[in-house]
């Protein structure tokens, strides 16, 4: 028999697996993340006639003569080249872009199969699994310590239906802002002496307004060199500066003393002031005058119902307008009974508030009143008190309970922070939730300008936040580039809850289809690599997206005729053989 025969004949059979090949490519077209195979020919052995000979003395040397015997089929290679990536509408599809397998497992994590399909949904309990029933397989966060642990064992992920999340306790209190220490203020609030036995005020309004220097709550006692007039100026006042009253017809001066050293006609304070004046009205005339800051933030002149005379009071300016404009209408004939009032006294303040939640999820707000109650030139910094307070029935401070807490913030002279109290705060909401709840207070660090600062700028706070959150139920999961599964919960938290492992292979053409999408390990593909997405050469996750199958629908056309056009000349040579071996016959006729 011809050997032209039995070639045509291979060349048949190969061409034929060539098209089985290829029809499959063209059948999968639009399965997702199918990855088309190509079919690769080598061929047979061949009967060599006569060897190759050397070179010798003149002669030449020879090739060898050989016949070939044919085709066959050398390999079918899997081609994972990237798929389109094609958006979806569902949140829990997902695309790999780049290397790597998702891993899915049929028996719960005792063997594997790897996918490129990410056409995932969750079941009726809360498995995560693809269309074949597999679950896919990752990571779950630990309920101890709220992370999830990507070095530890993959298992399977599930999220049971109705996940709720507890109330988590606010722990830190994060404050970011800015305190003015220029000499033009807009955040500002009236000052006024507190009345012990005032009965009108809250506790917490009576420590906003008494949060001096000295701590107490008769009065505020601020220094004058960082009180500002109802346009917001700064007084401005220096050592030496005076202002004189005419107290029927006898000066009295004042003279500002920066070192707070007052004596009777001397002040640095607010309480310095009201108090010289009030002992030298009573002295001049015998008789008795209230000096007071009042509620509207202004000096008031109160003449006693029973004094018999009027008094005449006349401010003379001295060396510091801005002080002689703030007294100026105490000037006048002042009847008993009646009262003569300044011009209102301002403070730089500033306020910030928060929610913060307890055991239970309740939340309660946080509040923090800032005011200016010292700029030390020689030490280069600046003073500000700082109240923090709760609503009743709330507590905060175990030592002496109560809804408010009176600390200071200081700054450097180049506005960075210096230190502050308290660090801590201990809360209770009295309301059922876990009492003594220790809050941390992050205002920044020392030396630094990463929380609170105080420069020329407008007070103004530019972040304000809490780790505090009330319980909620799952109403939604969505997935991240690293394959995280993101729960977003009723009362506005989002936490991941698992996270999806890959595998990534030495060879990924080793692997071994094996029907459903899903591929399973060979000896030739190498071991799984696990990890997770964008790791270790392993490509990132696209969410609501699908990668489609990377057949090339002309490639695969063109890639047809070739093989029919192959098939049909291999027929041609087993025809042609055959009339060949046929006129072979004839000759004995």
């Amino acid at each position: 028999m011809m050997r032209s025969l039995w070639a045509g004949v291979s060349g048949l059979q190969a061409h034929q697996v060539a098209m089985d090949v290829e029809g499959n490519n063209i059948a999968n077209v639009n399965t997702t993340g199918f990855k088309y195979s190509r079919v690769n020919f080598s061929d047979l052995l061949n009967q060599t006639s006569k060897i190759a000979t050397a070179p010798q003395g003149e002669l030449g040397g020879k090739n060898p003569m050989q016949v070939g015997l044919g085709t066959q089929v050398g390999s079918i290679t899997k081609i994972f080249k990237q798929g389109s990536v094609q958006t979806t509408d569902k949140n829990t599809d997902l695309a790999i872009q780049g290397d790597g397998f998702f891993v899915v497992s049929a028996d719960g994590g005792k063997t594997y199969k790897y996918t490129r399909n990410g056409d995932f949904l969750f079941d009726a309990d809360g498995n995560f699994v693809d269309n074949n029933g597999y679950i896919v397989q990752g990571w779950l966060r630990d309920p101890e310590t709220n992370e999830i642990d990507t070095t530890a064992p993959i298992q399977n992920i599930q999220i049971p239906p109705g996940l709720t999340t507890p109330a988590n306790p606010t722990s830190v209190v994060t404050l970011k802002a800015n305190l003015n220490s220029g000499p033009q203020i807009v955040n500002k609030s009236l000052v006024y002496t507190i009345d012990g036995n005032d009965t009108t005020d809250t506790d917490v309004e009576k420590a906003i307004k008494a949060s001096g220097p000295t701590g107490t709550d008769d009065d505020l006692a601020l220094d004058f060199k960082v009180l500002f007039n109802e346009r917001g100026e700064s007084l401005s006042l220096q050592d030496g500066d005076t202002v004189t009253i005419s107290i029927n017809g006898t000066d009295y001066t004042y003279e500002y003393d920066d070192d707070n050293n007052a004596t009777n006609t001397a002040f640095t304070t607010d309480k310095d002031l009201i108090d010289a004046i009030e002992n030298d009205l009573n002295n001049e005339t015998g008789e008795t005058y209230n000096v007071i800051i009042n509620e509207n933030g202004k000096i008031e002149v109160q003449s006693d119902d029973g004094n018999a005379n009027d008094v005449v009071l006349e401010v003379k300016e001295d060396n510091n307008k801005k002080l002689f404009d703030l007294l100026s209408p105490l000037s006048g004939t002042l009847p008993p009974g009646k009262t003569k009032i300044s011009q209102p006294i301002y403070s730089a303040t500033h306020a910030s508030s928060i929610d913060i939640f307890d055991s239970l999820g309740t939340k309660h707000t946080l509040r923090f009143d800032f005011r200016k109650v010292e700029q030390n030139q020689d030490a280069g910094t600046s003073t500000w008190s700082m109240v923090i307070s709760v609503p009743k029935p709330s507590e905060i401070n175990t030592v002496d309970p109560t809804n408010y807490l009176v600390g200071s913030i200081t700054f450097n002279d180049d506005g960075s922070l210096s230190t502050y109290t308290p660090s801590t705060i201990n809360f209770t909401a009295n309301n059922g939730s876990a009492p003594n709840q220790t809050v941390k207070l992050d205002l920044g660090t020392a030396g630094l300008f990463d929380g609170m600062t105080s420069f020329d700028n407008p007070s103004s706070t530019t972040g304000i936040s809490q780790d505090g959150y009330p319980g909620g139920d799952l109403n939604g999961i969505r997935v991240d580039e690293t394959g995280t599964l993101i729960g977003s919960f009723t009362n506005g938290r989002s936490f991941g809850l698992a996270k999806v492992a890959m595998a990534n292979f030495a060879n990924n053409e080793g692997l071994e289809a094996d029907g459903g999408n899903v591929f399973i390990q060979t000896s030739n593909s190498g071991d799984p690599i696990i990890g997770a997405a964008g790791t270790g050469k392993r490509g990132v996750i696209t969410a609501s997206a699908l990668e489609m199958s990377n057949v090339d629908l002309s490639r695969s056309l063109t890639q047809l005729i070739v093989i029919q056009r192959g098939y049909q000349a291999n027929s041609k040579t087993i025809t042609t053989s055959d009339q060949m071996l046929q006129t072979l016959l004839q000759l004995k006729q």
